[in-house]
C-alpha cells in the first residue's frame, strides 16, 4: 500500500523563523564579539565590516562578556571572537577574556575566526592554556590565485602567510574549518580551488560564502588625504562596471557550489572535510535539522552582535546602525531584548519577507537563507534573483545525491526538488521482487471507484489506501485511473519502469479537497536507472512542450519514497500536470486529456538509454564528466 499526499499546504511563519522566547531555555543564542570593532592588520579589499565605518581601537572587556552571561542566563551560549581581526587586541586582552567565557557555565562553544596572519606558536600556547576547546576558524578564498583580493595596507598578498599558519596548525595537531569567499576570482575553478583547500592537513570544514556585492557604489572611507595602495585597489574594483569586481551574481555561486559538492563527493574529500552549504542542504533534505542559520529557525532573533563601545545587535551582516537594538549598560533582561527586537523595523521588514517562503515548494529543504542578503536584495528589486539560486543548489545537490556516480544530473533544471509528504510504501522490496517476477502469487485486491474517479479500496474521494499492483497482476489495467492510462503505459511498456503510483487528477467539485493534479510516480531500480530516468524525462519535457495546450505544463519532480518496514528511503521521480500560471484548475482539466496524449507520445519517442538530458551544463562540469 502507499501512502502519499494530494497537497500541500502553507507552513507556519513560525517554523521556519523562530522568535527569541524568554521561556525558552534550550534553544542556544551566538553572539559574536568584535573584538576590536573593525580593526584589522590587513585590508581586504571586499570586507563588509569596514564599509560599516564604525570608530576603531577600543577591545572588548571580560566585564562585557560576564554582562552577557547574566543577560542570556539560564541559555546555551555560543560566542564567536571575531573583528575586523580579533587577534590585534592582544594577548593579554584576549587572555582575560578566554578566562571569562571559561568560567561561564552557559558557554557552550567558543570559536575564534582570524586572518590567521598573527597566528603562531605562542599564540596557540596561549589558546591551549586558557581555553583548549577553542575553535579556530581561518578566512582563505582558496588558493593563491583565489585571494586576490585579500591583501595588506601594502596592496601586496597574504596568502603565503595564511597558509604557513594553516600548516603550523597542522603541526600541532590542530583541525580548522575555513570561510571562503566566492570571487571572480575562484569562478569556473570550484575543483581546483576544493582540491587545494583539502590539501592542507589543518583544514577539515570549507564554507563557501558568497560576495553578493553589487550594490556597492563606493570605497571604504579612509582617514587622511592619502590613500594607502589597498585603497587604491579598491577604489580601481569598485569603479569597474557592473558593480565591484569582486562581485558575483547569485546564479554564478549556484554553479560554483554544485561543481564544488559534485568534487566533494567523486573526490571522496567528504570523508574528511565538510563542506558547506552543501552538508546543511543534505541535511535538509534528509528531513534533518542543520546548525548553520541559513537553514535553520533559529535565524537573526537568536543571533547578536557586540562592538567594543558597547552597541548591542543583531547579525552583523545586517546594515548597522539599523540592526542595533540597544547598549550592553541599557539592557536589564531578556525580555528587554526581545521588546527592542519586536520594535526594531529592520528586524520587523526581514520576517516580513520570509512570509513568501511559507508557501514556497522548497521551504522544508532550503529553510529560508540568510534574512540580511534578502534584505539587500529586495531593496534592490530583485529578491526573485537569491530565490532563484537557493532553489538550483537545492535541485542540483537533490541529483547528486540520488545518482552520485552521474553528476551531470545537477546541472538539469528540468528535474526539481519536489518533496511528498508522506510518501512511503508498506514494503519496497516485496514490491520490486513482485514486478520482477511474473510467476510470483498475485492475490486478488479490493478496488472500488468514487464518484469523483478515485481508485482505492475504499471508494472515497481524497487520500485512501491503494494496494500496490504490478502489470502482472490480474486487476492491474482496473486499478490505473482511466485518464492517467497513457502515460502509465508509456513508462511501464515502451521504458520498461517500475511506477509506484499515478493519479489522473481530480478537481473535487463540491468538496472541501483541493483539486490533485494528474501525475505519475516512477521508482528506479538502482541509481543508474534512476540517472537514465531524469536524464530522459528531462529530453522527453523538453520535446513535448510546444505541443501541449496552453492550459497545461509539465513538471518532473524528484524526491524520496519511504519502505515503511525497513525505514530506508529510495529516491523516486514523479512525471507531473499542473495548471500553467495564468490558468485556472477549469482550463487545466479541460485541456489535461490533450495534454497526457501529447506527453505519451513523446515517452513513447525516448529511451532512457544513457544520454545526457536536454540541459547545457557549464564548461567544467562537461569537461569534469567526461573525466570520470
Amino acid at each position: 500500500m502507499h501512502r502519499t499526499t494530494e497537497q500541500h499546504g502553507p507552513m507556519e511563519i513560525e517554523q521556519l523563523y523562530r522568535g527569541l522566547d524568554v521561556e525558552d531555555t534550550t534553544s542556544a543564542v551566538s553572539v559574536i564579539l568584535k573584538l576590536r570593532g573593525e580593526t584589522c592588520d590587513i585590508d581586504c579589499l571586499y570586507c563588509y565590516e569596514k564599509r560599516k565605518e564604525a570608530p576603531g581601537g577600543a577591545r572588548v572587556d571580560a566585564g562585557q562578556v560576564r554582562r552577557l552571561a547574566e543577560l542570556f542566563a539560564g541559555r546555551p551560549l555560543a560566542v564567536e571572537l571575531h573583528g575586523g581581526e580579533p587577534l590585534t587586541a592582544g594577548r593579554e586582552r584576549i587572555t582575560e577574556i578566554l578566562r571569562e567565557l571559561a568560567a561561564q557555565p552557559s558557554v557552550v562553544r567558543v570559536s575564534m575566526q582570524t586572518n590567521g596572519v598573527l597566528l603562531d606558536a605562542s599564540w596557540l600556547d596561549l589558546f591551549d592554556a586558557e581555553y583548549p576547546g577553542l575553535q579556530i576558524g581561518i578566512s582563505l578564498d582558496g588558493d593563491a590565485k583565489g585571494n586576490a583580493w585579500r591583501v595588506g595596507y601594502d596592496g601586496r598578498p597574504v596568502y603565503p602567510r595564511v597558509a604557513d599558519a594553516l600548516r603550523l596548525l597542522a603541526e600541532r595537531g590542530r583541525r580548522t574549518g575555513v570561510i571562503a569567499a566566492v570571487t571572480p576570482a575562484i569562478l569556473g575553478r570550484a575543483e581546483a580551488v576544493l582540491d587545494h583547500l583539502a590539501s592542507f592537513e589543518a583544514i577539515d570544514a570549507i564554507s563557501f560564502v558568497p560576495c553578493f556585492d553589487t550594490a556597492v557604489q563606493r570605497p571604504t572611507a579612509t582617514a587622511g588625504r592619502r590613500l594607502q595602495a589597498s585603497r587604491q585597489l579598491q577604489q580601481a574594483a569598485v569603479d569597474g562596471p557592473g558593480g565591484p569586481a569582486w562581485a558575483i551574481s547569485p546564479d554564478a555561486y549556484a554553479e560554483f557550489v554544485l561543481a564544488a559538492t559534485t568534487r566533494w563527493i567523486q573526490a571522496g574529500h567528504f570523508s574528511r572535510l565538510k563542506l558547506e552549504p552543501a552538508v546543511s542542504t543534505i541535511r535538509r533534505l534528509r528531513g534533518l535539522g542543520s546548525g548553520f542559520c541559513h537553514f535553520s529557525d533559529l535565524k537573526c532573533d537568536h543571533v547578536f552582535t557586540l562592538y567594543p563601545d558597547g552597541r548591542f545587535g543583531s547579525c552583523d551582516e545586517l546594515p548597522w546602525p539599523q540592526a542595533q537594538l540597544t547598549r550592553l549598560d541599557q539592557t536589564g533582561d531578556q525580555a528587554g531584548i526581545i521588546a527592542a527586537q519586536r520594535r526594531l523595523p529592520l528586524l520587523n521588514q526581514g520576517k516580513d519577507l520570509m512570509n513568501r517562503c511559507t508557501t514556497c515548494d522548497y521551504r522544508t529543504s532550503c529553510g529560508g537563507g540568510c534574512i540580511a542578503t534578502r534584505w539587500r536584495y529586495d531593496k534592490a528589486g530583485d529578491q526573485d534573483a537569491y530565490c532563484d539560486y537557493r532553489m538550483r543548489m537545492v535541485d542540483g545537490i537533490a541529483a547528486l545525491l540520488a545518482q552520485p556516480a552521474h553528476p551531470a544530473g545537477a546541472w538539469c533544471r528540468t528535474a526539481r526538488w519536489r518533496p511528498r509528504t508522506p510518501n512511503s510504501m508498506r514494503d519496497l522490496d516485496s514490491f520490486l521482487a513482485r514486478w520482477n517476477s511474473p510467476d510470483a502469487p498475485r492475490p486478488p485486491v479490493r478496488l472500488h471507484t468514487s464518484a469523483h474517479g478515485n481508485i482505492n479500496t475504499v471508494g472515497r474521494p481524497g487520500i485512501h489506501e491503494a494496494d500496490d499492483l504490478d502489470p502482472a497482476h490480474p486487476q492491474w489495467r482496473a486499478a490505473i485511473e482511466p485518464g492517467i492510462r497513457p502515460l502509465v503505459d508509456a513508462v511501464t511498456n515502451a521504458w520498461g519502469l517500475v511506477t509506484y503510483d499515478s493519479c489522473q487528477g481530480h478537481p473535487y467539485t463540491g468538496l472541501d479537497l483541493a483539486p490533485a493534479e494528474r501525475r505519475v510516480g516512477i521508482l528506479p531500480r538502482d541509481r543508474g536507472q534512476y540517472a537514465d530516468a531524469a536524464a530522459a524525462l528531462c529530453r522527453t519535457v523538453t520535446a513535448a512542450a510546444p505541443t501541449l495546450p496552453p492550459a497545461v505544463q509539465v513538471t518532473v519532480g524528484r524526491a524520496e519514497l519511504q519502505c515503511e518496514s525497513s525505514g530506508r528511503t529510495v529516491p523516486v521521480l514523479d512525471l507531473v500536470l499542473l495548471p500553467t500560471p495564468g490558468h485556472g484548475w477549469p482550463a487545466y482539466f479541460a485541456a489535461v486529456d490533450q495534454a497526457t496524449h501529447a506527453l505519451a507520445r513523446a515517452v513513447t519517442g525516448e529511451r532512457p538509454t544513457g544520454a545526457g538530458c536536454a540541459c547545457p551544463a557549464p564548461r567544467t562540469a562537461a569537461a569534469q564528466e567526461v573525466r570520470t
